[in-house]
């Protein structure tokens, strides 16, 4: 690891929290507009070891929000893209790129192998409800993201766990699909309490993009802001640096 370039970092959490990252495995599932900006920052942190699950390829719509989303960077797979990035951040590090379609036929082989935390940025419900059941009953750290699209306000951001979210739709939903099916405390999350704008909900459209790979059923199309997708893809990248550093004095 170059030293130099983690030099402010280890100033911060010191020379046992900066190897701690380094050595440190953080599967992270959906690449998007918030996955990417969290795979971003765990990179600069120095985070060693990744691994890269999304199915999806970087098109023209993500432009506005996706922080790897270029025009140089078009119909190239985002776990691929995923990798290219961490790997030009800190070259000591390791990217293992699964380009497919996460749920409950998929996880066992996402979860195969050591790994500190996953980390659910999966945009669909009935696919999150899956990763994070499976997470939940294999006894791995699961720390996800919901819903970031339609919200404006930075400041209503909040993270706890999922059985204690209020407001968030899209949280509500998932509490009540994992209780049905026996799912407890313990799932960690990043959320707004922010109300949903109907106007933004009213404009949505329900259509696949040109080019859109046929998974799952057809989504109503949010309207979103880099700066909230960006702030969420953050605190979930820094709720995943508190939990790996949890017992050491640094993060609080």
């Amino acid at each position: 690891m170059t030293m130099e370039q983690f030099s402010r970092t280890e100033l911060l959490i010191g020379k046992e929290g900066l190897q701690r990252l380094h050595n440190a495995s953080v599967t992270i599932i959906g690449l998007g507009a918030v996955g990417s900006y969290c795979a971003e920052a765990l990179a600069r942190a120095g985070v060693g070891h990744f691994r890269c699950v999304d199915f999806d390829v970087i098109r023209p719509s993500n432009i506005n929000r996706h922080i790897w989303a270029f025009h140089s960077t078009l119909g190239i797979p985002k776990a691929e893209m995923a990798r290219r990035r961490i790997l030009d951040i800190n070259p000591q590090s390791s990217a293992e790129v699964m380009t497919m379609f996460a749920d409950i036929k998929t996880m066992p082989e996402i979860l195969q192998g050591t790994q500190n935390i996953i980390v659910d940025a999966v945009d669909s419900l009935n696919p999150k409800a899956q990763v994070l059941e499976t997470c939940w009953r294999s006894g791995a750290t699961v720390i996800s993201s919901m819903g970031a699209a339609t919200r404006t306000d930075p400041l209503a951001l909040r993270t706890g766990d999922l059985m204690d979210t209020t407001v968030c739709p899209l949280a509500k939903r998932l509490r009540k699909m994992l209780k049905d099916r026996g799912v407890g405390r313990g799932i960690h999350c990043v959320y707004s309490i922010q109300q949903q704008d109907t106007y933004a909900l009213s404009a949505a459209a329900t259509q696949r993009e040109e080019g859109e790979l046929d998974r799952g059923r057809l989504r109503r199309k949010l309207g979103s802001l880099s700066t909230l997708t960006g702030i969420f893809g953050l605190t979930l990248a820094h709720v995943t640096l508190k939990h790996l550093l949890s017992d050491l004095s640094c993060l609080k």
